[in-house]
């Protein structure tokens, strides 16, 4: 009989997502993965296996890993204008929001537990969160989202695409972070932070 608490994960990969221990140390497990450019949607035991992700996939790997430690497993979509949307994996700790994701860009990846909202939180990935011609893009960014929700769908184990936790986040309401004024007066990135932000990123 399967064990009540693994979420249909064998003891191995428990193991494995278990032994990671605190959010930062998924977030170094994340870091080691190669990024892979690949237009799919692979389920946390599939990037286990393979080894590589990209930023969806890596939010709902380090999600699942959240709750293997004992952290509930929450994701949260930040959205763009003339960009790619980010998804990342939150946690709290003594009320404070801190983040574990996947990124292409050296910015947009871990956030130690110091943020006070998920409003603080979001808007800390403003400066870092920009598309290929140096516009700062980041817009909105939706309530955190309990993965439980798609337990009977088995997202965590699943061997086909979970595009539908992608269909959801799509369909949620976004709060904005800055008004359109504010978006129409925003300046490009200076080439230095452009390519500090672009370090060590895949390309096809």
């Amino acid at each position: 009989m399967k064990n009540a608490n693994s979420w249909g994960l064998t003891p191995a990969e428990l193991r494995k997502l278990r032994g990671l221990k605190t959010p930062h140390g998924i977030q170094r497990l994340l870091d080691d993965m190669p990024y892979h450019l690949a237009d799919s949607a692979w389920s946390p035991r599939r990037v286990l296996r393979e080894n590589t992700s990209h930023c969806y996939e890596g939010a709902l790997f380090a999600a699942a890993a959240l709750r293997a430690i004992g952290y509930p497993p929450l994701i949260l979509d930040l959205e763009a204008e003339h960009d790619t949307d980010h998804v990342i994996a939150v946690y709290r700790v003594d009320g404070h929001w801190g983040a574990v994701a996947k990124s292409n860009y050296t910015g947009c990846r871990y956030r130690e537990p110091v943020y006070r909202s998920l409003r603080e939180l979001a808007l800390s990935y403003f400066d870092t969160y920009f598309n290929l011609r140096g516009e700062r893009t980041l817009r909105t960014f939706s309530r955190p989202v309990h993965m439980r929700r798609f337990d009977a769908l088995q997202w965590m184990t699943s061997e086909q695409p979970v595009w539908f936790v992608a269909e959801y986040l799509l369909e949620i309401s976004h709060t904005p972070l800055i008004t359109r004024g504010q978006a129409q007066r925003l300046h490009r990135l200076d080439g230095r932070s452009f390519r500090a932000g672009c370090l060590e990123r895949a390309d096809k």
